[in-house]
């Protein structure tokens, strides 16, 4: 394969984006686009209104070839493990050996409050063993662990199947067990450069003293890309309001893990526009409510994301792998959207390779 059209399998981008724009319809288009980008990998994140994850998954693994498809991510507690154990069997087949089952952590309040039981560290390492055995062919008798208690777990004792096994991992703790137990570690938007730096530290050590190999184990830097060539009002929605709700929902743990200043997080929260917006920033909010929020958030807060032309978001995606990252998704902009940075990222490489 020429250097101009290699699958560019460092590279992912997240289907449906967000709240899911237009809804589920317009995901068989953006698959087939990120696909003919020759983006490695397309991701999807689960939501509860028209992103229900094993539902999205069949139809991009239906309507692609090339690319690995991937949720990052679904929570565990949410289904009964032999049915996500089928499900992930299912995408494996259909989409011959190109689907990653991807959790992550979810939001403990709202799990709370639809009377779901919390996800735990110990948890998400007793799903990921009991995936691993019933994927090949193992009868589980009296399974009690941090997962909980089961008489019998079984799928068919002819399977044999390696499925990559992913999580989102955002503190110390899910990111030791990302090196420890899973595949692919997604990390959060909004990473500096050092944060991304020490993320990968901890997922290598983590990895490397549970006896594996530290480069088995795939660590995705997920950064918003967003480059001039869109209208202004769109950059605004995808970064300084995408950014906006992230300290709207979590910004306590955002801005400790950052170092970021935290006397800057309280004047946010107790500004006067934003305690007005009824909901997500990034969904509600109007195009001059954005441009004010715009001027509360440091510009070094904003500058963890890939902006300015094409060929400036290319290479800052390219540093992204300086700090340590195997993998980069492009996040929050389709592929369409993507065209122009995935061609100047094209046009100055020289590998001829994938990562």
């Amino acid at each position: 394969m020429a250097t101009d059209d290699r699958q560019l399998d460092e590279l992912g981008y997240y289907l449906l984006a967000g709240s899911g724009g237009d809804g589920p319809a317009g995901l068989a288009e953006q698959a087939r686009a990120g696909e003919r980008l020759g983006l490695g990998t397309a991701f999807l994140s689960e939501r509860w209104n028209v992103k229900e994850a094993a539902s999205l998954t069949g139809a991009a693994c239906a309507v692609t070839h090339r690319s690995r498809i991937a949720t990052a991510a679904t929570n565990h507690n949410t289904r009964h493990p032999l049915i996500t154990a089928s499900w992930a069997t299912t995408m494996h087949r259909l989409s011959g050996g190109r689907f990653t089952l991807g959790i992550g952590r979810g939001v403990a309040a709202l799990h709370s409050a639809y009377g779901i039981a919390p996800v735990t560290t110990a948890q998400m390492a007793d799903w990921a063993d009991v995936m691993r055995r019933l994927w090949h062919g193992e009868v589980i008798i009296g399974h009690d662990g941090p997962l909980g208690s089961y008489p019998v777990l079984a799928l068919d004792p002819g399977f044999d199947e390696d499925i990559p096994l992913a999580v989102v991992a955002f503190g110390p703790n899910t990111l030791a067990l990302g090196g420890r137990v899973f595949d692919d570690v997604v990390l959060h938007t909004y990473f500096s450069p050092e944060t991304l730096r020490r993320s990968v530290r901890t997922v290598k050590l983590a990895a490397e003293r549970a006896g594996r190999d530290p480069g088995s184990v795939r660590v995705w830097s997920c950064l918003v890309t967003v480059g001039d060539h869109l209208p202004e009002e769109l950059r605004l929605k995808k970064t300084v309001a995408r950014l906006a709700t992230y300290l709207q929902g979590y910004g306590d743990l955002l801005v400790r893990t950052n170092d970021w200043d935290p006397a800057v997080l309280q004047r946010f929260r107790g500004d006067p526009v934003v305690t007005s917006i009824a909901g997500p920033i990034d969904s509600v909010a109007t195009p001059g409510q954005i441009e004010h929020i715009a001027e509360l958030l440091p510009p070094e807060w904003l500058a963890c994301a890939a902006t300015g032309t094409p060929s400036r978001c290319a290479e800052r995606v390219r540093e992204e792998f300086t700090h340590g990252a195997d993998r980069v998704i492009l996040h929050g902009a389709t592929p369409d959207e993507l065209a122009p940075v995935v061609a100047a990222y094209r046009a100055t490489d020289t590998t001829g390779a994938s990562k």
